[in-house]
C-alpha cells in the first residue's frame, strides 16, 4: 500500500487550471522526485496535499486514510510535514527555540499550567531541549544552537527546515526545492542528510527540485508534471530518455542530465 496516494487532484484559480486530474503514489521508504517546467503545478500540488489549499476534486490518502481537505496542522499531527522553498524561521529566536516550538500539545501552551503545574512544564521543556540538541547534532547545526536563526546562511536555514520536521517524527516529508539558493558544498550535506534519514529512519520524501543532476542521483521514482498533469513517472533512466519529457520540459537541460 502506498504511504501517500494522490488521486485525480484538480484545482482552478479563476479561469486557470493549475492542477489537472493529477494522480500518482509515493511508496513507503522512497525518495520520490517531482519535476516539471515553471508553471507545471508542482507547488500548487504540494499545497493541496499538505492542506494549504483545498482541491476542487480528487482525493489524498495518507497511510490508507482519506485526508483530503484536512488543514495543515492536522496533517502535521498525522505525520505529513512540508518545507518551503523560502525558509520561514523565527529570526529573533535561537535555533534551538525554533525547534522547540515544533511539537504540538505542549503542557505549557495552556496558560494556567505554568502556574499550577510548573514542574511538569519544566520537565517537558528539558526533554524538548534535549531532543532539539540531538537533532541539531544530527544535521550538523549544533554550533548554531544558541545563535538567532536570522543569522544563519541560506543553506543553514534549509537544514533548519529539515531539522524542524525531525522534531515532529514524520512519516513523509514534502521538500520544496531544498537546493534553491544553496552553495554546492552545503547542498551536498543536505543531500547526505536526506539519504541518511531515508536509510536510517525510514522517512519517506517527496521533493520538488530544479537541479536535474541532484534529482536524477537522489530520487527513484521521478514524476514529471506538465500543464497541471502527470506526464511521465518512472526511474531516472526512463525519464531521461522519454521524448515527451525532453520536448515538454528538459530542453536545454538535457546535456546536464546526460553529464
Amino acid at each position: 500500500m502506498p504511504l501517500l496516494s494522490i488521486q485525480g487532484l484538480t484545482k482552478d484559480f479563476g479561469g486557470l487550471r493549475a492542477v489537472n486530474a493529477c494522480s500518482f503514489d509515493v511508496a513507503p521508504g522512497s525518495i520520490t522526485g517531482l519535476i516539471g517546467p515553471n508553471g507545471a503545478g508542482k507547488t500548487t500540488l504540494f499545497s493541496l496535499v499538505s492542506g494549504f489549499h483545498q482541491p476542487d476534486s480528487g482525493r489524498v490518502y495518507l497511510d490508507g486514510e482519506d485526508v483530503t481537505g484536512l488543514p495543515s496542522h492536522l496533517l502535521f499531527r498525522k505525520g505529513l510535514c512540508r518545507t518551503f522553498q523560502i525558509p520561514r524561521e523565527h529570526k529573533s529566536m535561537t535555533v534551538t527555540e525554533n525547534l522547540m516550538l515544533v511539537p504540538k500539545g505542549q503542557i505549557g501552551e495552556r496558560f494556567w499550567n505554568p502556574v499550577v503545574r510548573p514542574g511538569a512544564v519544566r520537565a517537558q521543556e528539558r526533554r524538548l531541549r534535549e531532543k532539539a540538541r540531538e537533532v541539531l547534532e544530527y544535521v550538523n547545526l549544533a554550533h548554531m544552537a544558541e545563535q538567532p536563526a536570522g543569522a544563519m546562511s541560506g543553506g543553514q536555514k534549509k537544514l533548519l527546515e529539515l531539522a524542524r520536521t525531525l522534531m515532529a517524527d514524520p512519516k513523509v516529508v514534502l521538500l520544496d526545492e531544498p537546493g534553491a539558493g544553496v552553495n554546492p558544498t552545503l547542498m551536498g550535506k543536505i543531500r547526505e542528510k536526506i539519504e541518511q534519514l531515508n536509510r536510517e529512519r525510514g522517512i519517506t520524501f517527496l521533493l520538488i527540485e530544479h537541479d536535474m543532476p541532484l534529482v536524477m542521483g537522489l530520487c527513484n521514482p521521478v514524476v514529471v508534471m506538465n500543464q497541471g498533469s502527470k506526464l511521465v513517472e518512472g526511474p531516472p533512466s526512463l525519464v531521461k530518455s522519454d521524448p515527451r519529457v525532453l520536448e515538454a520540459y528538459l530542453g536545454g537541460q538535457y546535456a546536464a542530465l546526460e553529464g
